[in-house]
Formats: structure tokens, sequence, C-alpha cells
């Protein structure tokens, strides 16, 4: 749906969110009213030094936590609002999960672990999974290693597995945790040209990286810096002010 300018109305929006953690007989404060829109077909990397606030963001986006403050809407839902059996079903229809480390189940094939968040979701007959599970794989070009276990096949090959996973549903928006920490340059390299083709295709992809290198050639950067958006590619978004902390805070890595 478009909203009143004409611009379709953002896949993500986060709305002056706090995140707060317990520090002793203190707290301590990692995101301190951060407001962001993703719109759908953006690539969006977001960039920062350690400790402050990329994955805590992302786990905003995610609903693996909830805010102190502020809104978290994602493809049209209060994520901070739903109870973890929501946010399951949700996560299962609407986003897919990019981790650094794969998190592929060792005692699987990959077929069955592409088959598996269809499984979840139920949504499709059952005929069906194994057929589009193996598309999958071989759009990431792994057909051939599809009855293979984990331990089988390289981390490029598990990653890319790992992406076929997240497409299992078809979500609108896949978000990535460090996806090419793992890999060596030139693995790194062929996954983020299957991120490039799946946001050409029109997915919606916001990837946490330390890369920076990789970072620019997405459609958008966006710099996490003590807690607040330091920076922001999109010249709507820089134009808008972040809300100052609130209060004195101190820095803590999570």
């Amino acid at each position: 749906m478009d909203n009143a300018n004409g611009r379709p109305a953002p896949i993500v929006s986060v709305r002056d969110v706090y995140k707060r953690f317990p520090a002793g007989e203190t707290e301590v404060t990692i995101l301190k009213g951060v407001s962001l829109d993703i719109y759908p077909a953006e690539f969006v990397a977001i960039v920062g030094p350690s400790g402050n606030g990329k994955s805590t963001l992302l786990n905003m986006i995610t609903g693996i936590d909830h805010p102190s403050e502020g809104q978290v809407i994602v493809t049209g839902q209060s994520v901070h609002a739903m109870s973890e059996n929501e946010l399951a079903v949700w996560r299962g229809e609407h986003l897919g999960i990019i981790f650094q480390f794969f998190q592929l189940l060792p005692a699987l094939s990959l077929v069955k672990n592409v088959m598996l968040p269809m499984d979840l979701v139920n949504r499709r007959p059952r005929r069906e999974r194994a057929e589009r599970a193996m598309a999958l794989l071989d759009m990431v070009g792994l057909a051939d290693q599809a009855h293979k276990l984990p331990s089988q096949v390289s981390g490029g090959q598990q990653q890319r597995a790992a992406v076929a996973r997240a497409l299992a549903n078809d979500p609108p928006l896949l978000v990535a945790d460090e996806p090419t920490g793992n890999l060596d340059s030139t693995t790194a390299e062929n996954v983020f040209q299957l991120f490039l083709k799946l946001v050409a295709g029109g997915k919606t992809l916001v990837m946490v990286t330390h890369s920076r290198t990789l970072a620019a050639r997405g459609s958008r950067v966006v710099e996490i810096r003590d807690g607040l958006i330091a920076h922001d590619s999109s010249a709507a978004a820089a134009a808008r002010p972040q809300r100052s902390q609130k209060t004195s805070e101190v820095s803590l890595t999570y």
C-alpha cells in the first residue's frame, strides 16, 4: 500500500526506540531513540563499531528482543506487541533470517533443512514442499548437494543452503546478521551476489556487517554509533534528526 505522497509504505518502521539492559544497580541504554524506515526492495546495510547497537536494532526488527520504549512495525505488524506464539507464526510467513554461523540442523539433509520452515508454518501442501525446497537449492547452486548433511558440505555451501531456507515461505523481508563474516572472500562474494539478485527480484534485505566495502554495494548504508543513527545514506532519512538521549548513558557491548 502506498502512503499519501505516493511512495510505498515502509516494510520496517522503527519509531523512537530505546533499549535498556540492567547493569548491576543501574542500567545501560544501548539504543537511544532510534527511528528508521526501510522500504520494499531496499538493500540496507547496517554498519558501526561493535557494541554500539547494530545487533540490538536487528533484534528489534526480528522480534527476538523488545524495546524498552518506542514502536517497531514490520510488514504492518506491531512486532513489539506480539506474543511469542504470534511472533513464531509471523516470522514463518513474513521473515527470513540468515545467521553468521548458518544454524542448519546437523541431523537433517540440506533439503530437509529448507523444508523445515514450510513444515512449521504448514501453509503449503505437503506434497509441494520437497519440490519447492529442491527448486530453492537449485537457485543457490546446491541441487546436487541436496541430500547431504551440513557437515558434508563447505561453509559457503551451508550459507547458501541457509539462504534457501530463509526463502522457503517466500517472505518479503530477509534479515542477515554478519552473513559473510565466517566465509573466505571468494565465498563471501558469491553469497553477496545472491543477495543482490534477491533484492533485484523484489526482496527487501537488511544486513548487519562489519565490511564497509560490502555495505557500500547495497542500496543504502545506515551507521549506528553510540546507540544512535550517525549516518544514513538515504537523503530523506538523513534530513530527519534523531532524538537525543534522555539521560547520561554508559556504553556496553551487546
